[in-house]
């Protein structure tokens, strides 16, 4: 008899088939918008970029509720695109990077950002704040061959239909080739990794009874009712 039951692997769904796409881990990219540094860091600098993890099984699919975690006062909303890796590496080069990926989506860094914020004061890691259950919402995933890889187009926010992000992929500090870069230095990647790429400034409160909705031109919208 098992001593542990096997936990079932984590999957977003693949627009336009069957298919599933079995995650591994998920990266994330800390400040990648100027605006946001500034609303949230008080800099301007561009410096290297910087990395944190969320748990696969963070991972909430679409149709699913966004149930409002514990311990936080201030939850707030973080849109983002979402590189899915289908080729691994290491040391990577930013002109290569683009052949390592399968697709791209749409996700939300929920962030309990008054447990982020003790964290930073105290020099302490952000997992209370940024790993937590069901802590990032996804949209399916849009294969590369169908899409292309975007590097510009409108990402938005809105809360019970009042826009709150709005902005561009082109002023990514980090574009997606040269994250890929940065990371690739520090990680091997392997094929199921996600990369959340940053989000724009705008972020925000959410409390239960809220619905989000966003998008990114060109790949996909994400809605997710928070209860």
């Amino acid at each position: 008899m098992a001593l542990v039951v096997p936990l079932e692997q984590v999957t977003i769904a693949v627009d336009g088939s069957d298919d599933r796409f079995p995650v591994r881990r998920i990266y994330c990219v800390g400040r990648n918008y100027l605006e946001h540094i500034r609303e949230t860091a008080g800099a301007d600098e561009r410096e290297p970029p910087f990395f944190f993890q969320k748990p696969t099984d963070a991972i909430l699919p679409p149709g699913e509720d966004f149930p409002y975690p514990p311990v936080t006062e201030k939850l707030h909303h973080e849109i983002e695109l979402v590189v899915a890796i289908g080729k691994g590496g290491a040391n990577i080069k930013a002109e290569d990077a683009l052949d390592h990926i399968y697709g791209y989506g749409v996700g939300i860094d929920m962030t309990r950002r008054d447990l982020q914020g003790i964290a930073k004061e105290m020099r302490r890691p952000w997992e209370a704040g940024k790993a937590f259950d069901h802590a990032a919402p996804c949209s399916p995933l849009f294969p590369a061959d169908n899409i292309g890889h975007p590097d510009k187009g409108r990402i938005w926010l809105a809360v019970n239909g009042e826009v709150k992000q709005d902005s561009d992929l082109e002023k990514q500090i980090w574009p997606v080739p040269d994250a890929i870069q940065h990371l690739t230095q520090l990680f091997e990647l392997k094929p199921g990794d996600l990369i959340m790429t940053g989000t724009p400034e705008g972020v925000g409160p959410l409390v239960a009874g809220d619905t989000v909705t966003g998008g990114i031109d060109g790949i996909a919208e994400i809605s997710v009712n928070v209860v």
